[in-house]
């Protein structure tokens, strides 16, 4: 007979090897096959709703790490809800308009001066689309599930539509005004730029410090007295129309190299360091609102420079006398304002200085610095030339440097409605917490939205002009427009003449011939995705408004979530979000940013490729995702081991189930040995944790909590010592059922805790799991965290059985690393115990040998009794010997009793007993 052919070994189909490249796909493929996000939605329908709203990425190129870690927090958030008691549709959207679409048609030489506007707009329409299937099978491979078949699309008629009546809501309540304003502009995108378009880099720019020769001191002031600006723009001084002092400061004018200069007292020590002046007098000291209607020469024309009083002049740097230029800059221009100045914008769209600024039209506003600071030298205006390296404003696009420059532009007036969206960022629940000063300052801080770009690419401003130039935008032009949107698609603005756009038989007092001209200007993207609340909450049935959360990068605070609070709040007078969760940015292993120069981007699909989603879906998991992450190859190797734990685990569960039917073989709670009854009561533990990290998107503990459990109380403990009364007793032994019982409830709690995260390994394991009728875990509710009899006290018992027994196998360990033992199945222990410790030991019904693994055991008495060869601890007292007797054939544990069994020589009493009752012939 052969005896191991009597061990009940462990018995499953579930694959050691994930192979999850090839698996995944096979996965996804079921779940298309029974429609999962359908049957998914049907089963929760009627539950109370939780609509996690997607920000939509943009549709260009292959989806990078940063995507991966957004979409799937999100399918970690959804999957999570539609298992907890609601129904969680989940609609992904991409955002399609824009410069990137049009740049990238450019470069694969499309000739876009050679066809109309709406030929061009129809490329970048099936470029866009190109873009959204190519992610959207990207997105698919990740596991995250949703409804990919009907997605929201910005370009889409319907989509369009609703943007049209969210710009006529806003116009109709007096937010939406056309005015020649100084904002960003980015020459090389040939276009406006919001605030949230502007990123930072460092930027070289010449430093200059010009005089101004004053003309009328207004007796304050001798003639001939010269003031003393600062810029690092030399490019504006041909648009200088005057010169800012602060009211409250004091000014001196101070002698210096035959000369008297007007600068603040504050400042008057760096100015002279930086000119060279040695020791200059001072020989007059005047509050700033004495200098106020001063008239000054502007250094290179015939015209004057006035000062002015402005609360923005501070003394940080500079002179504190700062050069105003109201076309290209926002102080300068609400100052020139106010004392009735021009707007001189002598600068046109593409950065090239015009006529207006005589001597350097022509030239590209960057390269005009050197020939003004020369032309300020040879009039003897430059006291001071140097450069600096500065933060300095760039298009985020385009990676090139913006200006400030006066156009027409039509706006978004934030002050009208300030205190309604600041009150609405306080409504809000902002996780991290830092998101709420975060937003909220920036809402207190920002200017109005300039929302008009001048592009090809994107949704028509949908305002009429009449003969008379006065804007139209009323309800019945909107409501119109809209329809033709939503029937056609904006395309149509561009195709027909202003009259065939408007409604049949319109007429207006501005045009009394009846002639009519349409706004060419498209709007910002950021206006676009910012109506997604209306576009796609208010406009599906499947959604609603306000949705429960939105979940973005943390650059999003200035964009997505700063543009949907604006148009929401515009609209609704309410935030379109009840919560806001932000996540940081995917960097290289040592916390540097990726980039294709570094030769360090990790790229999803290739991890996918070589590792498998779920390895990708775990590593998110894993990290504080509210902080920038770190993810490498060496980094998604230690999370591939963590998850073979995991895979291992499974695999034991189920392989010790292969003879286990619950409703015939499960054990009641109360009958379960005191050690099972423990191991229930950790893994309910471990439900109550898991629900209540996942309730606060705390993924990394999830991770931890559900490794620790598999790693620590299952592998090192519970299924350690389970293997003896698994594989050696008999298939109906009451104490093997009680360990299956435990397996069995362990392996539903944890396949369904773990499916929001390993959705492909989730699902493989369903397949294995006894006497479960749902075809996918995904159908099923996450496990009930339940209040079980003398939870505490038997945590308390088992928890210093625990302590003690990891002082055993120390000690079995460097027994065996001294040779005394081989495997701890050829050891004897011998205990040592205080009075607290053998009482302990007394309560317990299991047996000890076994829970210790060990083939004998036995309490030799008292500490004070240990020899001195015991590991001495503080409750007990260790010594390690060798077993003394044979080893059983089937069991491996060493006995003096084995050949005691007349039919079984080999085998100790226990074993020789089952075969003899339970194996006539194997």
């Amino acid at each position: 007979m052969e005896y191991k052919d009597t061990l009940l070994m462990p018995k499953t189909e579930f694959p050691m090897r994930g192979n999850l490249p090839k698996r995944e796909p096979e996965v996804q493929e079921k779940w298309n096959e029974m429609d999962i996000y359908k049957k998914v939605q049907e089963r929760t329908e009627g539950r109370p709703m939780f609509v996690l709203h997607d920000g939509p990425p943009y549709a260009n190129g292959d989806i990078h790490m940063g995507h991966a870690l957004n979409k799937i927090l999100k399918d970690f958030i959804v999957r999570y809800k539609s298992m907890s008691g609601f129904h969680a549709p989940y609609v992904p959207g991409w955002d399609t308009h824009g410069l990137p679409i049009e740049q990238a048609l450019t470069n694969k030489g499309v000739k876009r001066k050679e066809m109309t506007v709406a030929e061009f707009r129809k490329l970048c329409e099936e470029y866009a689309y190109e873009q959204v299937d190519s992610q959207r099978e990207q997105f698919k491979r990740l596991g995250v599930r949703g409804d990919w078949e009907n997605p929201y699309i910005t370009l889409k008629p319907e989509y369009e539509a609703q943007q049209i009546k969210v710009f006529g809501d806003m116009a109709k309540k007096g937010y939406i005004y056309k005015g020649l304003k100084p904002v960003y502009w980015s020459p090389s995108s040939e276009s406006a730029l919001a605030e949230a378009e502007i990123e930072y880099q460092d930027k070289r720019s010449a430093s200059i410090y010009v005089t101004f020769d004053v003309t009328d001191g207004k007796g304050v002031l001798e003639e001939g007295t010269k003031f003393i600006i600062w810029t690092t723009t030399p490019w504006t001084i041909p648009a200088n129309l005057g010169i800012s002092v602060h009211p409250e400061l004091t000014y001196v004018v101070a002698e210096a190299n035959g000369e008297k200069y007007v600068v603040v007292e504050d400042l008057l020590e760096e100015v002279a360091s930086m000119t060279g002046w040695e020791a200059p007098e001072v020989t007059k000291k005047v509050k700033g609102a004495e200098l106020e209607y001063v008239v000054a020469k502007h250094p290179l024309y015939d015209r004057d420079s006035l000062v002015m009083l402005g609360e923005h002049v501070t003394t940080d740097s500079g002179t504190g006398c700062v050069h105003t230029a109201p076309g290209h800059g926002e102080d300068d221009f609400l100052i020139g304002k106010k004392y009735g100045l021009d707007v001189l914008c002598p600068v046109n769209d593409r950065g090239v200085m015009t006529e207006e600024a005589p001597g350097f039209e022509g030239l590209f506003y960057d390269e005009a610095n050197k020939p003004i600071t020369e032309k300020l030298k040879e009039a003897g205006a430059l006291l001071k030339l140097n450069f600096i390296t500065h933060s300095y404003p760039h298009d985020w696009r385009t990676k090139k440097p913006v200006i400030y420059r006066a156009t027409a532009q039509w706006f978004a007036s934030i002050d009208k409605f300030r205190s309604e969206l600041l009150e609405a960022v306080k409504e809000t629940k902002w996780i991290p917490s830092w998101g709420e000063t975060r937003l909220f300052n920036m809402i207190r801080d920002r200017g109005d939205w300039c929302i008009s770009r001048q592009r090809a690419w994107g949704v028509p401003i949908p305002v009429f002009y009449a003969e008379n130039n006065e804007p139209i935008i009323t309800d019945e032009t909107i409501a119109h427009v809209s329809a033709m949107f939503r029937e056609h698609g904006s395309n149509i603005w561009f195709e027909k003449e202003a009259k065939d756009l408007l409604p049949e038989g319109f007429t207006h007092p501005g045009s009394p011939n009846g002639q009519f001209s349409k706004e060419t200007d498209i709007m910002d993207v950021w206006f676009d995705s910012g109506s997604s609340h209306q576009a796609v909450l208010e406009e599906r049935d499947d959604l609603q408004r306000p949705a429960d959360l939105y979940l973005e990068g943390s650059d999003q605070y200035r964009g997505w979530f700063n543009s949907s609070l604006t148009t929401g709040v515009a609209v609704t007078g309410k935030a379109p979000y009840k919560g806001v969760l932000s996540h940081g940015f995917a960097l290289d292993g040592e916390g540097r940013k990726m980039s294709k120069s570094l030769g360090n981007v990790v790229v999803p699909s290739k991890v996918m490729n070589q590792l498998g989603g779920d390895i990708l879906r775990l590593w998110v998991a894993s990290v504080d995702y509210q902080a920038d992450v770190r993810v490498s190859d060496p980094i998604l190797k230690q999370v591939a081991e963590v998850y073979r734990k995991i895979r291992n685990t499974f695999r034991f569960l189920l392989g010790n189930l292969a003879d286990f039917t619950p409703k015939e073989n499960a054990v009641p709670f109360n009958e379960l040995r005191e050690v099972d009854q423990f191991m229930m009561v950790k893994l309910n533990d471990l439900i109550k944790e898991v629900h209540n990290h996942y309730e606060n998107y705390e993924f990394a503990a999830i991770y931890h909590a559900v490794n620790n459990f598999c790693t620590v109380d299952l592998s090192s403990f519970y299924l350690d010592f389970a293997k003896d009364i698994l594989y050696i007793e008999p298939e109906n032994h009451e104490d093997r059922r009680a360990i299956q019982t435990v397996l069995y409830e362990t392996l539903l709690a944890l396949t369904k805790l773990l499916s929001p995260i390993l959705s492909h390994t989730a699902d493989e394991v369903w397949a294995y799991v006894p006497e479960v009728t749902e075809e996918s875990v995904q159908l099923t509710d996450m496990p009930d965290y339940q209040e079980l009899p003398k939870a505490e006290e038997l945590k308390v018992k088992w928890t210093k059985f625990m302590d003690l027994r990891d002082n055993v196998l120390k000690a079995l360990e460097e027994a065996r690393n001294a040779k005394v033992i081989g495997k701890s199945l050829t050891a004897k222990i011998v205990l040592f115990v205080n009075d607290e410790t053998k009482e302990l030991l007394d309560s317990i019904n299991e047996d000890l040998k076994q829970l210790f693994i060990v083939s004998s055991f036995e309490i030799g008495g008292s500490i004070d009794e240990a020899p001195e060869q015991a590991l001495k601890l503080e409750r007990a007292a260790i010594v390690v010997e060798k077993a003394e007797g044979e080893t059983c054939e089937r069991c491996w544990i060493v006995s003096e009793e084995v050949g005691q069994h007349a039919d079984h020589p080999t085998l100790c009493p226990r074993c020789g007993n089952v075969v003899a009752e339970h194996y006539t012939e194997v």
